[in-house]
């Protein structure tokens, strides 16, 4: 059984939505979480990227006792 942080990640990337740049780069944002967002030269970039973004923006919410949304 995935843990409550592996499947809160698994189901923010599902909803991530990317799009190509004018200079040929990827930005990527995961919708209604304010501030995670990342770019990459490539699409598997920018989701590596936006992923570590996500797992940064979890451990300060989480430190700083702030809501996290559903």
């Amino acid at each position: 059984m995935k843990g409550l942080l592996s499947t809160y990640i698994h189901e923010a990337m599902e909803r991530a939505s990317y799009k190509v740049l004018e200079d040929g780069t990827y930005f990527g944002e995961i919708p209604g979480l304010q501030g995670v967002w990342a770019s990459g030269a490539t699409q598997v970039e920018c989701h590596a990227e936006l992923q570590e973004v996500l797992e940064e923006w979890l451990v300060l919410k989480l430190r700083d006792s702030d809501a996290i949304p559903v």
